[in-house]
């Protein structure tokens, strides 16, 4: 396997933690209610600590003892074409419900992941995936709550939650098609086969859908994609201008 593959592959992960994270932390002082505005700006810290955590070793990876990547260059200097989420994830949070539908989908997905990740054969992803799947487990919790809530709610609040769907469902497809650097992490016995992360997931959805009175949109219905090269929505865009603002404006600050 090659150097840049496990590279594109460290990015691929912690891009997805960051982006959904700076999406979360959008609702800090917003949230419907104190306690869940808690819950969610949590949420939010526990996946830039993901991402840092990815980060710092993909740094570490390229260096070579340069110095020349941190952590902050990866996050506050790539451009939108060099970010590799999912599209899923830079999705606008609109109303309550699409949030947390947008969690639960994408929280649902990296349960599944790290799972495996746990067996990597790289030690210091196995590490990270370990300690990232305990934080991951709550969160697939309180966003499943909320998806029961919400659908065998009322009226209002299951409407909010099948537009939700409609918005988001196009997105969830791209979570299992595996890019050339997916493909090339698996096969050195490093990352996941995110093919076979399919039927967990849809299993897990469908059993949560069905507490939440609604149903599954058809499986083969025409999916997103292009995140994971760099081919992103116009969103993604928007949400770097605001995140990297301060390093692009005095580079080389530091708190």
């Amino acid at each position: 396997m090659t150097k840049d593959a496990t590279y594109n592959y460290l990015l691929h992960l912690a891009d997805n933690a960051l982006i959904l994270a700076q999406r979360n932390s959008e609702w800090c002082g917003h949230g419907p209610v104190l306690e869940q505005d808690i819950a969610i700006t949590n949420i939010s810290l526990d996946l830039i600590g993901q991402s840092r955590s990815l980060y710092q070793y993909a740094a570490e990876l390229i260096n070579e003892g340069t110095g020349a990547a941190t952590e902050d260059t990866l996050a506050y200097l790539r451009d939108t074409r060099d970010f590799k989420n999912c599209l899923l994830v830079e999705q606008p949070n609109g109303d309550w419900a699409q949030t947390i539908l947008r969690q639960f989908f994408f929280s649902t997905y990296q349960f599944f992941l790290y799972q495996r990740l746990q067996q990597s054969g790289d030690a210091h992803l196995a590490a990270i995936a370990e300690k990232s799947l305990k934080e991951v487990t709550y969160h697939v919790r309180w966003s499943s709550e909320w998806v029961i809530r919400l659908g065998d709610g009322t009226e209002e609040s299951r409407n909010r939650l099948l537009n939700a769907l409609d918005e988001l469902w196009m997105f969830t497809g791209e979570l299992f098609v595996p890019s050339a650097y997916e493909s090339e992490a698996f096969k050195a016995g490093i990352g996941v086969d995110v093919s076979a992360l399919k039927a967990n997931w849809e299993q897990r959805v469908n059993e949560v859908f069905e507490e939440a009175t609604i149903s599954i949109v058809s499986t083969s219905a025409w999916m997103q994609s292009g995140g994971k090269e760099g081919a992103h929505t116009e969103h993604l865009g928007f949400i770097l201008a605001e995140m990297q603002y301060m390093q692009r404006v005095y580079p080389g600050c530091e708190w």
